[in-house]
């Protein structure tokens, strides 16, 4: 039988998981771009969009995770100046973009953020956000009122690792000073979140409300709403 190790922290992923973009960031783009002298279609800026993210995803790959400020910054930079390539001022777009991802209103929270960080506060847990996001998080996290139970923000510029690197989640245990599997980690996505938090050793739970991946029913919640109704017993037991 598989011993259950006991939860005493609870981390969320942040976008996706607790915080949305609103509008979606291809709408966005596809309004700069306008602003700036684009021809280009909506449906094409966003189709670039999610092409141009994946190839720096590949290129994050590559080098292994490791990041800081500096290549965060370049890596948004060369996916705004693929998507946007005929725009009259490329990097004023940029600078217009990335100033703008940087307001929190331009977030917002999911809708059961406020009660399940409450309920998990309210149950002796420790909780906190950590995601793959540069310096602009922590105002956004600063100005969105549903995120004030928080008590910890990992960033990876500045841990210097991206999930799924187990150099990112070895920094979240070491912020706690717990061992990883008494850290449960939340998350929408199946490689960075749930896969990478179960390689370095910690429980995880994804957020897969269209049950798209094939993970045991038991890993899996539909809603973040869905932690509130989960015993302390259950939430321990995600990383057998």
């Amino acid at each position: 039988m598989t011993s259950i190790s006991p939860i005493r922290a609870v981390v969320f992923d942040a976008v996706g998981t607790l915080i949305r973009l609103d509008p979606p960031a291809g709408d966005v783009y596809a309004e700069f771009a306008a602003r700036f002298g684009s021809r280009l279609d909506a449906a094409e800026i966003r189709r670039r969009f999610d092409v141009a993210f994946a190839a720096q995803e590949r290129i994050d790959a590559e080098r292994e995770h490791r990041t800081d400020e500096g290549r965060e910054r370049e890596r948004w930079q060369q996916i705004v100046y693929e998507v946007i390539d005929d725009c009259e001022d490329p990097e004023g777009c940029f600078r217009a973009l990335y100033d703008h991802f940087a307001l929190p209103s331009s977030w917002r929270c999911d809708d059961d953020a406020a009660a399940v960080l409450t309920g998990m506060k309210a149950r002796g847990y420790v909780i906190g956000m950590a995601s793959n996001f540069d310096h602009r998080l922590r105002p956004i996290v600063a100005g969105l009122n549903d995120l004030t139970e928080l008590d910890h923000l990992w960033i990876s510029s500045e841990i210097g690792w991206k999930k799924p690197a187990k150099g990112f989640f070895a920094a979240v245990c070491r912020t706690f000073g717990m061992d990883p599997a008494n850290v449960l980690f939340i998350g929408d996505d199946l490689t960075n979140d749930y896969n990478g938090a179960l390689a370095a050793g910690m429980s995880a739970l994804l957020l897969d409300p269209r049950g798209r991946f094939d993970v045991p029913a038991h890993h899996r919640i539909g809603r973040l709403g869905d932690l509130l109704s989960l015993d302390d017993s259950t939430l321990g037991g995600s990383n057998s």
